[in-house]
C-alpha cells in the first residue's frame, strides 16, 4: 500500500506557473503508474496527466498539452507536476494518484484504473 501526499498549490495569476508535488510513502514507488486528474468546482474529475513506472512513457490531457510536464523522481519517491501558462480555467483541487503495474511503458489516463489517491491540493487562478 502506499499514501500519496500533494503539495504545490496555492493562488497564482493568469499566465503563472506552479510546481505540484506528490509524496509517496513506502519503498516500491518505481513500481507504480502515477496520474495527476483535477476536479473544477461542479464538476467530474478530470485526467490531466500520467507517467510510466521509470518515467520513459507519460502521456497528456488535451487541455494542457504543451504547458504541463508530469516527471519523477524515483529515489525521491516523488511526482511532480510542472503547469506553465496557467489559464482561470486550470482552477481545481488536484490530486495525484498511483498504481501498481508490472509494464515499464504503461500509462493510464482513465481514473477508475488507480488504487490510490491523496487528499488533493487546491490551485486557483485568477484573471
Amino acid at each position: 500500500q502506499v499514501q500519496l501526499v500533494e503539495s504545490g498549490g496555492g493562488l497564482v495569476q493568469a499566465g503563472g506557473s506552479l510546481r505540484l508535488s506528490c509524496a509517496a510513502s513506502g519503498r516500491t514507488f518505481s513500481s507504480y503508474v502515477m496520474g495527476w486528474f483535477r476536479q473544477a468546482p461542479g464538476k467530474e474529475r478530470e485526467f490531466v496527466a500520467a507517467i510510466s513506472r521509470g518515467g520513459g512513457s507519460t502521456t497528456y490531457a488535451d487541455s494542457v498539452k504543451g504547458r504541463f510536464t508530469i516527471s519523477r523522481d524515483n529515489a525521491k519517491n516523488t511526482v511532480y507536476l510542472q503547469m506553465n501558462s496557467l489559464k482561470p480555467e486550470d482552477t481545481a483541487v488536484y490530486y495525484c494518484a498511483a498504481d501498481p503495474v508490472l509494464s515499464a511503458v504503461v500509462v493510464y489516463t482513465n481514473e477508475a484504473a488507480y488504487d490510490y489517491w491523496g487528499q488533493g491540493t487546491q490551485v486557483t487562478v485568477s484573471s
